[in-house]
């Protein structure tokens, strides 16, 4: 399984990084940091490229918006060097679960395992 593995991260990006980017980032990677989700953050040595290698699948709502910000040059500092100040109202960051089994379904939704009747359905019935 080891070997089908590696494999597997050679040729595909959305479980981690191509063989090219884990050249890369071992060859001009510097780490900057590591989110709660075990996601890994790295800057070229003059801090004009940014990226991430993701732990597990490659989906960039996992990022949160205080890394998206430092990504997207918008922080110069890294939330590992710097953290943002929260609100005390603000919720901790989650991904986007649409599309998933996960994602919300609201009361009469049919996505639901038990689904409720509609009170505000009649079927129509021929006469």
């Amino acid at each position: 399984m080891g070997i089908l593995n590696s494999l597997l991260r050679a040729v595909t990006w959305w479980n981690g990084s191509t063989l090219n980017t884990a050249l890369y980032t071992s060859r001009k990677g510097v780490k900057v940091g590591e989110d709660d989700q075990g996601n890994v953050f790295y800057r070229t040595q003059d801090g004009k490229k940014r990226w991430v290698i993701f732990n597990g699948e490659a989906e960039a709502s996992r990022i949160s918006p205080d890394w998206h910000g430092w990504l997207h040059h918008t922080y110069d500092e890294p939330p590992s060097e710097r953290p943002l100040v929260h609100k005390p109202w603000e919720k901790p960051h989650s991904e986007n679960l649409t599309g998933t089994p996960l994602a919300y379904a609201p009361v009469g939704s049919i996505r639901r395992a038990d689904p409720a009747p509609r009170a505000d359905y009649e079927a129509w019935s021929p006469e």
